[in-house]
């Protein structure tokens, strides 16, 4: 007899094989989030602004962040340097 969390890791998969498309959503949000990700961190490297750099690291929020960052909050420190 199955737990009832193994019962619905057991559902999750089937819906997941029955459905693909939202497997391709999902690898795609992955990709989208990791370009994002990795843009805005270079950026705040390059721009030797630790606390954005952690807070880019650690905090996921699918590109939102990262993209703020990227068109707002990093032209303003280019432009004082």
């Amino acid at each position: 007899m199955l737990t009832p969390k193994e019962q619905q890791l057991l559902d999750f998969a089937h819906y997941i094989n029955s459905h693909p498309e939202i497997m391709i959503l999902y690898c795609a949000l992955i990709v989208w989030t990791l370009v994002w990700k990795g843009i805005a961190l270079w950026k705040s490297a390059k721009n030797n602004s630790a606390p954005w750099f952690v807070v880019l690291l650690l905090v996921n929020t699918v590109g939102i962040l990262e993209i703020l960052y990227i068109f707002f909050f990093s032209k303003k420190k280019a432009e004082e340097q």
